[in-house]
């Protein structure tokens, strides 16, 4: 089991309770004489950050958390929301963890007399890993509600797993058909999953072409890719701006546009800072983490400058060995580990960012919360933070 990382502190503080929108014990039950369909509509209502919490009350209520007709009434009472997902990898295990960001259940905040800093009441929990998950090392994208992993592990595999987050189950749809492959990178554009690179072990032109999901379909295709001569067992990173999928293959970068399926290649300086595993878009801009700061690229002048507003922020990162971003919903999501001194684990910290750009040469970010919101052991591999839309 990996513990959860524990308000309490050492140090002195002083505690004070907030009470959160309802309080429910697991000790208590729905009333009986409330009807589902009332339940469902007071559900939809409340923030998915609560659904952890709320899921220990009954297994009636864990059943309507999980139910279409609650996401049904959600989608109708426009109260969808972008929520957080991370997957971890502990070894010697041979597949992945997934663990979700949610409230505490106490929504209990420390404040320390020393920092005056409070707990934000964010924490990841583990979602229910009694079904199969993904092995280390597999591609992610996420479309609406559901995460698609795509091959991984070390004997390389090109199955292709959904997890559904509205309910937290798992279901296979069909398998790469040429390939296996292991941590390749894929993009979502207009529900399509484009998936290219990773190091690649098959027949015919599976090194030579980006595959192609269509999640509505359910059929894949394959899409060639030039200059591929030189580059073809080298990891491919993809990402997806203004309707465009761009892939850094080598030193080399390449678009392609789906509309006309043309490919070309662009700017030399677009690579520069995308060396790393550490990148996201959000609202058509690329943003990556280089070397302890947050950095964004900007197509038209095409040149790489440095988020402002962030310059407290940047020695948090410092000695950790994985940073991960995320789009959370139109914000940023940074996520990465810290060494407990002496101990045999380590925390995992979050930040959320919200990002406004004055004008068209600055963007700008503001801290809302920053907190540790899980312990892990050393050995712990960061893969990837993602968000669906539930």
């Amino acid at each position: 089991m990996i513990p959860i990382m524990s308000s309490k502190r050492k140090s002195k503080t002083i505690t004070t309770t907030k009470k959160p929108p309802f309080k429910l014990s697991p000790e208590s039950t729905p009333n009986p004489s409330l009807p589902d369909d009332v339940l469902v509509t007071f559900l939809a209502r409340v923030s998915k950050l609560y659904y952890p919490t709320l899921s220990l009350v009954s297994k009636s209520f864990r059943s309507l958390l999980a139910s279409p007709e609650l996401y049904k009434a959600r989608s109708l009472l426009c109260r969808t929301e972008s929520c957080l997902y991370v997957c971890l990898y502990i070894p010697p295990e041979a597949n992945t963890r997934w663990f979700t960001l949610c409230r505490k259940p106490d929504r209990t905040l420390v404040h320390h007399t020393s920092k005056k800093q409070s707990s934000s009441g964010n924490i990841l929990v583990p979602i229910p890993s009694s079904q199969y998950t993904p092995p280390h090392l597999s591609g992610h994208a996420a479309v609406g509600s559901n995460i698609y992993h795509i091959g991984g592990g070390y004997i390389r595999s090109s199955n292709v797993t959904v997890l559904d987050c509205r309910s937290h189950t798992w279901r296979e749809v069909p398998s790469l058909k040429v390939g296996r492959m292991v941590f390749p990178s894929a993009s979502v554009i207009d529900g399509k999953i484009y998936v290219a690179g990773g190091s690649i072990k098959g027949e015919s032109e599976s090194s030579e072409s980006m595959k192609v999901f269509d999640t509505k379909t359910q059929v894949w295709d394959y899409v060639p890719i030039p200059y591929l001569e030189q580059y073809a067992d080298w990891l491919t990173k993809s990402i997806c701006i203004e309707g465009k999928l761009y892939l850094m293959i080598g030193n080399k970068v390449l678009a392609y546009d789906p509309e006309g399926g043309k490919w070309e290649l662009v700017e030399q300086e677009m690579g520069k800072s995308w060396t790393r595993f550490s990148n996201c878009v959000i609202e058509n801009v690329f943003y990556c983490y280089d070397l302890g700061v947050l950095t964004w690229y900007d197509i038209k002048v095409r040149l790489w400058k440095q988020v402002k507003g962030l310059r407290g922020l940047h020695h948090e990162f410092a000695g950790s060995r994985f940073v991960k971003l995320a789009d959370y919903g139109g914000k940023m999501a940074v996520l990465w580990d810290k060494d407990e001194c002496g101990s045999e684990n380590k925390m995992i910290w979050c930040v959320v960012i919200a990002l406004e750009r004055h004008n068209s040469e600055e963007i700008w970010g503001k801290v809302e919360w920053c907190d540790a919101v899980l312990t892990v052991p050393l050995s712990t591999f960061f893969e990837y933070a993602v968000a669906a839309t539930v």
